[in-house]
Order: structure tokens, then C-alpha cells, then sequence
């Protein structure tokens, strides 16, 4: 297995279970996630530097101008983003980094570091997708109707994803994550060293 961790994307719809999922898997498998910034307001039961780091606007738009983003996006009317430090040292320290992120960062992500792997999760209908967004209990009709309307462009993106993974059940969805994380780690992209090191046998055993 490399020996250096793997940056995984993992995106999908407003609603979807992507928080819940990512916890999951953080909570049992040990994977470092990265923490974004937004300048949304915190929801009832979030920490700062846990679940986000909260911005203002201006304090967001002075990271973007001091390079301090791996990527970020503006999104009903807020910003969102990935700072750069953490991911890179966790990645070299070999740990798997899980960036939870939405769809044109996590683009941006991919146009920069090619290697990554995008995960996209999806709800197995729209039906069930707006039950668990009314299920939150934090935002009203005309939020949620927004949030449907651009789950509904966002469709475009899953095209743009390496892998698809539908969240029909909490248990399932992490145990399907872990295994094709792992298996990421073996593609050939992240096995460079180890192909090099057969070549190099090759030659000295000749």
C-alpha cells in the first residue's frame, strides 16, 4: 500500500448525508478529514474548528487574497472553502484526507491535484432527498425549495465524478466508502513507488 494518504472528495446533494457519512467514517476508520471555512452561521450543536471555521466575509476574502485555500466557492449566497496547511501535512504524514466539499471546489481540487478521487453521494430519490432536508428542522420552504432547485443543476456534476455512491442506509453507505477508499490506494496512479522499485529489482537481478 502507499505509503503516502490519499485526498478524497467527497460531494453530493444538500441533504444527502454527506456530514453523517464523513463522522461515520472518521469516527471508525480513523480518516483525518479536513475542516472547511464558511461564512454561513453555525447550526444548532457546531463547533468552531470542528465542524466549520466560521468567517465573516471579510476575514474569508483576505484568505482567498493570501493564497490560504486549496480552493472555495460561493454557494446560496455563502462562501465556503478548503484551507491548505492541514491537507497537506496530514497527506504527507500518511493519512487519508476526506474534504467534504461541494461541486465546483471540488473541480477546482481536481484540476489542481489530478490524483485525487472525486466521491459523489446521492440520495436513492428527489422524494427522499426533500424528507431529509425537511427532516433537519433548520431552514424553511423556500430554503429547501432553493436547495432542490440547484441539487437539480448540480445533476451536470455527477458526470465529473470518479465514483457514485448511493446513501440508501447510513451502515452500508460507510462500510461501501471504506472499502473503495482503501482500494484507491492501490490504483496505479498511488503505486508508483512500488512499481519503480519492481523495475529497479529487475535490472539489478540482470
Amino acid at each position: 500500500m502507499s505509503k503516502k494518504g490519499i485526498i478524497a472528495i467527497i460531494s453530493g446533494f444538500s441533504g444527502a448525508g454527506k456530514g453523517t457519512v464523513v463522522g461515520e467514517l472518521t469516527k471508525k476508520y480513523g480518516y483525518a478529514v479536513s475542516v472547511s471555512a464558511t461564512t454561513r452561521k453555525p447550526r444548532e450543536g457546531e463547533e468552531e474548528g470542528k465542524s466549520y471555521f466560521f468567517k465573516t466575509k471579510e476575514e474569508f476574502e483576505q484568505m482567498i487574497e493570501a493564497d490560504e485555500l486549496i480552493e472555495y466557492a460561493r454557494y446560496v449566497d455563502n462562501y465556503y472553502g478548503t484551507p491548505k496547511a492541514y491537507v497537506m501535512e496530514q497527506i504527507n504524514n500518511g493519512k487519508d484526507v476526506l474534504l467534504e466539499i461541494e461541486m465546483q471546489g471540488a473541480l477546482k481540487v481536481k484540476e489542481k491535484f489530478p490524483e485525487v478521487s472525486l466521491i459523489f453521494i446521492t440520495t436513492p430519490s428527489v422524494k427522499e432527498l426533500r424528507r431529509r432536508l425537511e427532516k433537519r428542522g433548520t431552514e424553511g420552504a423556500e430554503v429547501i425549495d432553493k436547495r432542490l432547485a440547484r441539487a437539480k443543476e448540480e445533476c451536470d456534476y455527477m458526470e465529473s465524478y470518479d465514483y457514485i455512491v448511493e446513501n440508501a442506509g447510513l451502515e452500508e453507505c460507510v462500510a461501501s466508502l471504506h472499502g473503495l477508499l482503501q482500494a484507491i490506494h492501490f490504483s496505479q496512479s498511488n503505486q508508483k513507488e512500488l512499481t519503480e522499485k519492481i523495475r529497479k529489482d529487475f535490472d539489478q537481478y540482470q
